[in-house]
């Protein structure tokens, strides 16, 4: 079965075409399972990507170049969508009448959003590396709050009571792990390099949701170009861009000169030390597909909020494969974010009967007239 018709969608804020006839709803049903089929990729790469990239750290991993780096350079991998898919060749959904934009302004989009994109995957290989997996997920919650943040004055976000709800809970449940600092310090870590992740995992956070809600802004008032190869074509340059500035810090760095002992050294073996590498790739560019075209199907809140919603799964699988503690301020954190959640699920689920209901008036507002 071809992904092309199905795929090619509205943003479903912008109201783009004159409603001339209702939605049916075998459309609407297709819509709802392309955004299930892209949160299974978000939930099930960035669970599977994080816990590898611990792993990485873990067994005799000391490149953070180089774990950056693989959270990047998998995107090739997605090039197989332009042979594949005939939605290249066609013609996509344009945003009104105006032009589209010329290729020196894709250019500082791509390479603007790559920079953002390179930084925030620094910041977070420097928090993987010397946080627990379990506090290190829990900090991340936090970018959730930043997109919102920053998607109020970029995206024209409403701030409903259950949005402000969220974002609290969100900010109460990272202060809970600030003081749980001593308790979750791993033994090999010091404070001072404790500090240093929990500090860099917020500043990523921080990042991240800048990046995406400047991507979401990008896609409604520069690019105007509704077909899911936009996104791909988003999610592959601004990943060249990222991979390229990481592969300069790598050799600047010198630490790719250590890389073949460290291949050497790795406790599990060299096969296991490239199988680690190779699948941290794939799972971080379903992450990234999942994850893009979620902020292209609804909303760049909501892209974030599906990597919150992953946070209990990263948390047990973390206590049971790397023996983290589960104390009860990380309980507790884990329920405030959890709590958070769901109170921005429950606000998309209004804002998307309120939405509808407006179709449906303006439907039979036409057909009267």
């Amino acid at each position: 079965m071809g992904l092309a018709e199905p795929l090619i969608q509205p943003i479903t804020d912008q109201e783009t075409e004159e409603p001339t006839s209702k939605v049916p709803k075998s459309s609407n049903y297709k819509r709802w399972l392309r955004i299930g089929l892209f949160t299974i990729c978000s939930l099930c790469g960035q669970s599977g990507a994080t816990l590898l990239g611990r792993l990485y750290f873990e067994k005799g991993g000391n490149s953070q170049w180089l774990a950056t780096l693989m959270q990047l350079v998998g995107f090739p991998i997605l090039t197989l969508y332009y042979c594949f898919s005939p939605l290249r060749n066609s013609a996509a959904t344009g945003s009104g009448t105006s032009p589209p934009p010329s290729a020196a302004v894709l250019a500082s989009v791509y390479v603007s959003l790559g920079l953002l994109v390179a930084a925030f995957c620094l910041l977070y290989s420097t928090g993987l590396r010397y946080l627990p997996v379990s506090t290190y997920s829990l900090i991340c919650t936090s970018q959730l709050a930043f997109n919102a943040f920053f998607s109020y004055f970029l995206n024209s976000q409403k701030f409903t009571p259950l949005v402000i709800n969220s974002l609290v809970l969100l900010t109460i449940s990272s202060i809970l792990l600030v003081s749980d600092e001593d308790s979750s310090a791993p033994k090999s870590v010091s404070r001072g390099k404790y500090t240093i992740g929990f500090i860099c995992t917020i500043a990523a956070s921080a990042t991240n949701g800048l990046e995406l809600s400047l991507a979401q802004f990008c896609f409604r008032k520069v690019i105007k170009k509704e077909s899911f190869s936009a996104v791909m074509d988003m999610i592959i340059y601004q990943s060249l861009v990222a991979a390229s500035v990481i592969v300069t810090g790598l050799f600047i760095s010198g630490e790719w000169r250590s890389l073949k002992g460290e291949m050497e050294e790795y406790e599990l073996g060299k096969v296991s030390y490239l199988m680690v590498l190779v699948w941290i790739c794939i799972l971080w560019q379903a992450f990234a597909l999942g994850s893009t075209a979620l902020l292209f199907e609804v909303s760049s809140l909501f892209a974030n909020s599906v990597v919150v919603f992953a946070l209990p799964v990263v948390l047990v699988l973390a206590v049971i494969f790397f023996d983290n503690e589960m104390d009860r301020i990380k309980v507790v954190a884990t329920v405030l974010a959890l709590w958070g959640f769901l109170s921005y699920a429950y606000q998309q689920y209004l804002d998307d009967q309120e939405s509808k209901s407006e179709h449906n008036k303006n439907v039979n507002n036409d057909a009267r007239a």
